[in-house]
C-alpha cells in the first residue's frame, strides 16, 4: 500500500495547553492564532515543518491550523483531542504516483490575481492544496470543480490540471507536495501546451517549507 498524504485543519482554544504529536514527516501552516513549537512562535501565514515528536502549545488568542502529514498507512485517524481542541481531516489520500527515490517536503503559497489562471501543466509529485482566500476552478480528467475558502483537493502530479481563478477578487491556496529530492529549489511544474510555454504567468509563489525527508 502506498504512503498517504492527509490534511487536517485544528481549531485550538487558549486553553488547549500543549499538544503532543508523534514522530512524522508533517507541515503545520497557521491560519489564525498563535502556536508555539521548538521555542518558537509561530504566527498568521507562518508555517513550521519535521519530522521528530513534537509538543504544540496554544498561544493566549487560540489559533486555527492546517496540519499536513506524510504516513505510511492510514490506520490512525491522526485528529487530536483534549480539552479545547476540534480537530478534523479534510483529505487524505494514497500517493500512487510517489516518486522514486529521496524525497522533498515543499510547502509553499500559490497566489492569483482576479481572474488569473495557471495554464494547462502538471508536476513531479503529488500533492494536496487548500484555499486560504478568493477561490479558483481545477479542470482535470475533463470535470470541473470550483473551491473556494477552507476547500482541499489532491492533484496526482502526473496528471494535466488547468486552475482559474474567480474575477472579484485575489485567490491563494497552501499547499504541500512530495517532491523528488533533486527539485530541492527548483520548480516542479511542467506546462503542456507548447504556446503556453513562453506566456506570461499570472501567478506567483511563496515557499514556506524545502525540506529533505525521509521516505515512510
Amino acid at each position: 500500500m502506498p504512503p498517504v498524504l492527509r490534511l487536517y485543519e485544528d481549531v485550538l482554544r487558549d486553553d488547549a495547553g500543549a499538544i503532543e504529536l508523534p514522530a512524522l514527516a508533517r507541515m503545520i501552516f497557521v491560519v489564525h492564532g498563535t502556536v508555539m513549537i521548538a521555542e518558537r512562535t509561530f504566527g498568521d501565514g507562518e508555517a513550521w515543518q519535521g519530522e521528530g515528536p513534537m509538543t504544540l502549545k496554544v498561544g493566549a488568542t487560540g489559533a486555527t491550523c492546517w496540519r499536513w502529514e506524510l504516513v505510511s498507512d492510514h490506520a490512525d485517524d491522526g485528529l487530536l483531542s483534549g480539552n479545547g481542541v476540534r480537530s478534523r481531516e479534510k483529505l487524505a489520500a494514497a500517493l500512487d504516483t510517489l516518486p522514486a527515490g529521496d524525497l522533498l517536503l515543499r510547502g509553499d503559497s500559490v497566489a492569483f490575481p482576479p481572474g488569473g489562471c495557471a495554464y494547462r501543466h502538471r508536476h513531479q509529485g503529488p500533492g494536496i492544496r487548500c484555499v486560504i482566500e478568493g477561490g479558483l476552478r481545477i479542470d482535470t480528467h475533463g470535470h470541473a470543480t470550483w473551491y473556494g475558502p477552507g476547500g482541499a483537493w489532491y492533484e496526482t502530479g502526473p496528471d494535466p490540471v488547468f486552475a482559474q481563478a474567480i474575477f472579484e477578487r485575489p485567490t491563494r491556496f497552501i499547499r504541500v507536495l512530495i517532491l523528488p529530492r533533486a527539485l530541492l529549489g527548483k520548480s516542479s511544474i511542467e506546462y503542456l501546451n507548447e504556446e503556453d510555454k513562453a506566456k506570461p504567468k499570472s501567478q506567483s509563489y511563496k515557499i514556506y517549507i524545502d525540506a529533505p525527508i525521509e521516505r515512510p
